[in-house]
């Protein structure tokens, strides 16, 4: 709260400015998407400053946000799961865990295409 009761905007700009803090206002913003790991907020129309304070740039998104599940999520673990596995370290795998090429690629899909966690996996069993 500042001291004193309310402040003109005009006295507000003044004191921002010899705090060095910076606000520009970016007019009609159409839409707004904010993307996190499953969902995606969506804001249409929405009231967006920008200010620059202490080096740093602050964005402000007011409005309503239509939230929805990202329709890539359920796609990216898919995406994840396939490795491309090279002929080196299927026959490595193979040699040091004493298999067969097919089961040392399939332990080595198991493992995200990691050599030694492939033979440790194979070695132990």
């Amino acid at each position: 709260m500042i001291p004193g009761g309310r402040m003109n905007p005009r006295q507000m700009k003044q004191m921002m400015k010899r705090l060095g803090i910076e606000q520009e206002d970016l007019g009609e913003v159409e839409e707004v998407v904010i993307r996190t790991a499953e969902k995606e907020y969506v804001f249409r129309n929405a009231a967006v400053n920008a200010m620059t304070a202490q080096g740093q740039r602050i964005w402000q998104v007011i409005g309503e946000p239509i939230v929805r599940p990202r329709q890539d999520a359920a796609r990216k673990p898919e995406a994840e799961k396939r490795v491309e596995i090279p002929d080196e370290d299927v026959r490595l795998v193979a040699e040091k865990a004493g298999v067969s090429e097919e089961e040392a690629r399939k332990a080595l899909e198991a493992c995200g295409g990691e050599p030694a966690e492939a033979i440790i996996q194979l070695m132990s069993r």
